[in-house]
């Protein structure tokens, strides 16, 4: 005969779930990817365009190259962390676009170097392959990147407040970006380069537009 059933025995009710933790963790985990993707991809691209002239270690191809990785390199970890903690729909997607795209860029980057047979850091001051170089170089910053202290004030702000500081910053990070881009469309003569850098452009001009309105839609 089944023993009665007893209240310690009753199966605890499950947990509600409303599918929102798993949607956040798997667009996470989309991101993530295509970030990879992105970089394989930036690889893959340089491997397969015609081979280049070789342009030199103090050339302007190779100081736009090594300087605009580590420019693209902030934009990158601004991009994810607007993506992971962002509250506004818009800004997490701004994010993680920024963030996939210019990683694949730094992969065609370093495969031009790799080719020319140039280190990913040459002897140059940085953004000394552009006439106005010098004078554009704050604490050793490249235009339009955040200072240390910035991006610490970004780690630690939440909600409305982190979400306008990071499109603040995105918005100067790309104006510096399209000025260091315009000097090597200026002065590059590798058409590869200047096809490149001239696409570059255009993803940072549509990202300007998308991060000014939603800046202008969030009352900042």
């Amino acid at each position: 005969m089944t023993a009665p059933a007893t209240l310690d025995s009753s199966p605890e009710s499950p947990a509600v779930d409303d599918g929102r933790g798993a949607r956040f963790r798997l667009g996470l985990v989309g991101v993530a990817v295509a970030v990879v993707v992105a970089l394989l991809l930036g690889y893959a691209g340089g491997l397969l365009t015609p081979r280049l002239t070789r342009p030199g270690d103090g050339s302007v191809e190779a100081g736009f190259a090594r300087d605009m990785t580590a420019h693209h390199a902030q934009a990158v970890e601004m991009g994810m962390m607007a993506f992971q903690r962002g509250t506004d729909p818009e800004v997490r997607q701004i994010g993680g676009d920024i963030a996939s795209g210019q990683q694949g860029e730094i992969g065609i980057m370093q495969t031009w170097l790799r080719e020319w047979g140039l280190d990913p850091t040459g002897s140059q001051p940085r953004m000394a392959w552009m006439p106005d170089g010098a004078s554009l170089v704050k604490n050793g910053l490249m235009p339009g990147m955040a200072t240390p202290q910035e991006m610490e004030r970004l780690r630690a702000a939440q909600g409305r407040e982190f979400d306008l500081l990071f499109l603040n910053m995105m918005i100067n990070h790309h104006l510096g970006g399209i000025h260091m881009i315009d000097g090597v469309l200026d002065a590059g003569d590798e058409p590869e380069v200047t096809r490149t850098a001239q696409i570059m452009k255009n993803t940072q001009q549509t990202d300007l537009t998308n991060l000014q309105n939603a800046k202008k839609r969030l009352g900042g």
